[in-house]
């Protein structure tokens, strides 16, 4: 299965704990990191008054369930010092979200996949474009028509 996770962090280093955060995935047997997009600094969103994130999509292989994914997505964030208890759409030294598994729809209590937001986030839709300009985001439809209603001035491709 093709999975596509995001990757944020504002707090501390933010290319770091990314780069930590793939090193971490990788060493999963069951996790096959592939590519990864740029890094881009992005405002924050919900939650205006912190610093400013970094943030990648990477592409994953894995025979995982989607579960079992955010299971180990989940553990990496833990390993990284994320404490998901904290205010939501906070700081965070890393956030790790499951986007899509191939073009499967779920909705369980636990996961929703595609991620309910993704398509309203510049800060998701402008890597996630970088890795493929003909994402479409199931039951949603294109990603570059999404992006071209939201905008991407917000989103800073880092050197």
């Amino acid at each position: 299965m093709r999975a596509l996770v995001g990757l944020g962090s504002n707090q501390g280093d933010g290319p770091e704990s990314i780069g930590k955060a793939l090193l971490e995935l990788a060493r999963n047997e069951s996790v096959r990191v592939g590519r990864v997009s740029s890094l881009y600094r992005t405002a924050p969103w919900g939650i205006e008054a912190q610093a400013e994130f970094t943030n990648a999509v990477a592409e994953i292989e894995t025979e995982l369930e989607p579960l079992e994914l955010l299971s180990v997505l989940l553990r990496v964030e833990q390993q990284l010092g994320r404490i998901r208890n904290a205010v939501r759409w906070g700081p965070r030294v890393i956030d790790l979200d499951l986007l899509c598994c191939d073009q499967l729809q779920l909705h369980t209590p636990e996961l929703d996949l595609p991620h309910p937001r993704m398509h309203q986030r510049a800060f998701v839709l402008v890597p996630l474009l970088e890795l493929d300009p003909e994402t479409n985001i199931p039951g949603v439809g294109s990603a570059r028509h999404c992006l071209e209603k939201l905008g991407k001035s917000a989103v800073e491709r880092l050197p």
